[in-house]
């Protein structure tokens, strides 16, 4: 009977052992994807050619606690909640403030001007500060998307834009995007594998 009971209590101390593994694992997973790196998925095709619908990333969402977004950086954000520029633009300007409620929604896209900079936008591409910004491989050309009226962006913003500048609803039609609603930086692809790599 002692024997029995012995190997009763290994058995439900093993099962224990292996549901705390479990939990402990969960948790530690979570807490990784709260603080830490979390998976997103391109929902379309405004970031083509340099990610794909169905693409997965991976976005590190501590690195802007000790640094600042740059331009160049694909971010993921939360867009305003209402997509339409929060004040009158004039022709041929790039909307220069968004509306001032964040939205729960996850976008992604590409830092093309920083706090301070003056922005306006030939062809697709931007002139930050007087010098248009030619040498974009990653872009898909778009020889209508012209806002020749220079802005410039509010402290703490940044202008973002898709690589897929013709099929892309970006900070040109709703503003530029507060620094708190960005929630990190995207560093790599993971899925499918294929295209698998680090940007």
């Amino acid at each position: 009977m002692r024997l029995r009971s012995l190997r009763s209590n290994g058995h439900l101390g093993s099962a224990v052992e292996l549901i705390m593994i479990i939990a402990t694992a969960f948790v530690l997973a979570m807490a990784v994807q709260a603080w830490a790196v979390k998976p997103y998925r391109i929902p379309s095709g405004s970031m083509e050619p340099t990610l794909d619908i169905g693409q997965r990333v991976l976005a590190n969402r501590f690195i802007y606690r000790f640094s600042d977004p740059k331009v160049g950086d694909i971010i993921v954000f939360h867009p305003p909640v209402l997509r339409r520029c929060g004040v009158v633009q004039g022709t041929g300007e790039p909307c220069r403030e968004a509306t001032p409620q964040e939205a729960d929604e996850n976008f992604i896209k590409r830092i093309v001007a920083g706090p301070g900079d003056t922005l306006s936008i030939r062809e697709g591409h931007p002139v930050v500060n007087g010098v248009e910004k030619v040498d974009e491989p990653y872009t898909n050309p778009c020889v209508s998307c012209n806002f020749p009226t220079t802005i410039t962006i509010p402290p703490g913003h940044y202008f973002v834009m898709g690589d897929n500048r013709g099929g892309s609803f970006d900070s040109r039609y709703w503003g530029p995007v507060p620094r708190d609603w960005i929630i990190g930086k995207a560093f790599a692809t993971y899925w499918p594998p294929e295209r698998v790599g680090v940007f």
